[in-house]
């Protein structure tokens, strides 16, 4: 199970003198309570203002300072009755984290023709006012709470939240160097402080290894016992030399370790020529078994580092996510493509994959064998890439679902879109490259509204 940031939730209910203030409370109780059936962790205002009501302008001062007090990540405004529009919007823009508008569906007039409150009003003006102060904001339709159209969007906005909070605290290890051919890979590492916050803690390479060859010396008893089922599920009959399991084991914990040590949310590693040629065969065995739980991109993919932790904290599951290449379009379907080949879990393997097999390299043919071969699951895919050039940064993103192809050696699956020449056209003339981030979930949505709160950063949906 691949850790994920927690979201705190400030609840900030709106309402106005000139509604049933009785009203307003109920719907804001009927809002805490399905915020506790959902299980959020939120806080209220209740200790700041009467009532924990949002009524006037005096109120945006102890509001805001009860909500920083509490940390809060994310804000949901649920307007009550009709709403303090300006107070509501100065909470939001002091406050500084994602925010959802929402209301109650207003309920038929009373039989003398008054009524009880105009929430949706209400949020027209609120929403008027948050773009007055370019503060991006979330809505969910007009609806009740108990409806689909609530849930959906609160877990697309809680979701949003998540890639937010994890791109504001990003931390990416970087092991090595880049490799010297792969310009496509070059990236600005003040651009990416400067611009999102995103820190690079560089870790030697020599450390790493031999962090592996300690760890491999000092474990072997317990590795040896941990091979005995490995070898149960790899086959290595393709492969000459089998002495090297022990090392591949050591690097997964190794990379396990580092990540902890440096207290960092994900890995880049230069997963060749250096570390294969120095520790041999298996390097991808260590790799596959560590992304089971960790975010690692390979071949010293930074920005891939980037959209792996984006597109890992906007999935529903928690499964976790993938790092391939987009190599070759489907010998007979115009509209699916390869991914293939750069690094894959184990625990995402085709149920009919009882065995994985391990492969002298085809392509970089002088180095050891290092990468396994099995196909991934069948189920909806989700695809990003965060890449930028001269200044302009993009997260690329679109939506599939796998089919049957051709079998490949390494790790692959095919994937079907909409219009495969759309996506072809966008990811060549945009900043992007044939490595890219995937999940077997569809959260395109929830990428794209977290982009709305991430400046600097434009959102472009593949083949739209």
């Amino acid at each position: 199970m691949i850790e994920k940031k927690h979201i705190r939730l400030g609840i900030c209910p709106i309402g106005k003198f000139i509604f049933s203030h009785e009203d307003a409370m109920v719907h804001k109780q009927r809002v805490l309570a399905e915020m506790d059936r959902l299980n959020v962790d939120y806080c209220t205002v209740d200790e700041a203002v009467p009532d924990g009501m949002i009524r006037d302008q005096s109120h945006v001062e102890p509001a805001v300072k009860h909500l920083k007090s509490q940390g809060i990540d994310a804000l949901f405004i649920p307007h009550c009755n009709f709403g303090t529009e300006g107070a509501a919007a100065m909470i939001a823009k002091q406050c500084g984290v994602p925010v959802l508008l929402w209301g109650p569906r207003d309920p038929a007039p009373l039989p003398d023709g008054s009524r009880l409150r105009d929430t949706l009003c209400g949020m027209f003006a609120a929403s008027k006012v948050l773009k007055k102060l370019k503060v991006p904001f979330t809505y969910i339709e007009n609806c009740h709470v108990e409806e689909e159209a609530f849930l959906r969007g609160f877990s697309v906005f809680m979701r949003a939240s998540r890639v937010v909070k994890t791109v504001r605290t990003m931390r990416i290890g970087f092991i090595g160097s880049r490799i010297d051919f792969f310009w496509t890979t070059i990236i600005n590492e003040s651009e990416l402080l400067e611009r999102f916050g995103i820190q690079i803690q560089p870790i030697d390479l020599v450390e790493c290894i031999n962090g592996v060859k300690k760890r491999a010396e000092l474990q072997e008893r317990e590795y040896r016992e941990e091979i005995s089922q490995i070898t149960k599920w790899l086959d290595l009959s393709h492969v000459e030399q089998q002495d090297f399991l022990v090392t591949s084991l050591a690097f997964r914990d190794e990379l396990l370790h580092l990540k902890e040590q440096h207290k960092v949310d994900a890995l880049a590693v230069q997963s060749f020529n250096s570390i294969p040629r120095e520790l041999g065969p298996g390097l991808g065995l260590g790799l596959s078994l560590a992304q089971n739980s960790m975010v690692l991109a390979g071949e010293s993919d930074i920005h891939g580092a980037v959209s792996s932790l984006m597109i890992q904290a906007a999935s529903s599951t928690d499964e976790p996510c993938f790092f391939p290449d987009i190599v070759s379009r489907h010998p007979d379907n115009e509209n699916a493509v390869l991914l293939w080949h750069g690094s894959g879990p184990t625990a995402l393997k085709h149920p009919e994959c009882s065995i994985i097999e391990m492969h002298p390299p085809w392509t970089l043919r002088y180095l050891p064998p290092s990468k396994l071969s099995f196909r991934l699951k069948d189920g909806p895919l989700t695809v990003c890439r965060f890449d930028g050039d001269t200044g302009s940064y993009q997260l690329g993103v679109g939506e599939g679902h796998t089919v049957d192809g051709p079998y490949t050696r390494e790790f692959y699956t095919w994937m079907e879109v909409d219009d495969w020449k759309a996506w072809e056209r966008d990811i060549i003339e945009g900043p992007f490259i044939h490595h890219c981030s995937a999940v077997f979930d569809h959260c395109a949505d929830v990428l794209i509204e977290a982009v709305k709160y991430i400046p600097g950063l434009e959102a472009l949906t593949y083949g739209s």
